[in-house]
């Protein structure tokens, strides 16, 4: 069953692979024995479902957690079952892809207002007067 991230965009399940260990961390007997902490990898630079402009900026998101390989690893040990981390990489992968689908707003360079500046000028002004006298009297004024 594919993953549903938007209405119109899902990702299929042959970009998706799935791996179980050993979770980290306190809980006894348990945490020892149980494979629980999900490993979830995405095929990032092969997968179709994703625009090249989409790719890019989800590999810019997830920094560090994407490989050599362009393989997307998302590690969930936070439940204390196998479904429920489950559940959580793929809710964190889903959310990673909804950032990546929206594109950044372009910058529009601009200038300041000629009030701007004269009131940035006012301020300098006044803080260099400020200061200065704060410096030491001198007794020949």
């Amino acid at each position: 069953m594919p993953v549903q991230i938007t209405g119109s965009l899902s990702l299929p399940d042959n970009d998706l692979e799935w791996s179980f260990v050993r979770a980290s961390g306190p809980g006894g007997q348990n945490v020892n024995k149980v494979a629980t902490a999900a490993q979830l990898r995405f095929d990032l630079a092969g997968t179709q479902s994703l625009e090249p402009a989409v790719k890019h900026r989800l590999r810019s998101l997830a920094g560090r957690r994407v490989t050599e390989e362009g393989a997307l690893i998302i590690v969930a040990r936070n439940q204390r079952t196998q479904e429920g981390n489950r559940r959580e990489a793929l809710e964190r992968l889903a959310d990673l892809v909804r950032r990546a689908l929206v594109p950044p707003k372009v910058r529009k360079p601009t200038r300041p207002t000629r009030a701007a500046r004269e009131r940035r000028l006012t301020n300098k002004t006044q803080r260099r007067t400020t200061k200065q006298m704060r410096g030491r009297v001198s007794w020949d004024d």
